[in-house]
């Protein structure tokens, strides 16, 4: 979208991912799916810089990573950003500010698309488990724990480890 098409009032869009881009966005995520993903921005502009705010929603297919089993969850992540010409993006930030430097707009557009898909992979879990599953520990002292200890214990007298 051009800044310049940005109206003095601001502007509010809703969009939706169709299929195919959610495939790919999908296939670029490592997802096993992308069910829904759709975003709400409310652009304001001053002079040159542009505020983008809103949130981006998704629902996620993925692996437990303890089961394997497939899981879906929900995800929903604020938008917060600021763009600014690329010479005043790079340049304009204190370095002792705990503020966050701009964005760059290329060319006098910001790529919305882009943005909620930035978004999208920031908040993805990458270990996701399903419900109440968590990793249990072992038991290091029960020999059914570790059934490889009695042939490894004997290789290494064999080889005259200690």
């Amino acid at each position: 979208m051009a800044v310049d098409d940005i109206p003095d009032s601001g502007l509010h869009l809703e969009v939706a991912a169709p299929a195919a881009v959610r495939a790919e966005v999908a296939r670029l995520a490592g997802l096993r799916d992308l069910r829904q993903l759709s975003a709400v921005f409310d652009l304001s502009r001053r002079n040159a810089r542009v505020r983008v705010t809103g949130r981006v929603n998704a629902r996620v297919g993925q692996n437990c990573v303890v089961t394997l089993e497939p899981i879906e969850s929900d995800l929903e992540e604020n938008v917060d950003l600021l763009f600014a010409p690329e010479a005043g993006a790079s340049h304009s930030a204190d370095p002792t500010s705990d503020e966050e430097p701009p964005e760059p707009l290329v060319g006098g557009k910001l790529d919305l698309g882009a943005v909620a898909t930035e978004f999208l992979l920031l908040g993805i879990d990458p270990y996701p488990r399903k419900p109440g599953v968590t990793f249990a520990k072992l038991d290091t002292d029960d020999e059914h724990a570790r059934p490889l200890a009695a042939p490894l214990e004997a290789l290494k007298k064999r080889l005259g480890g200690s």
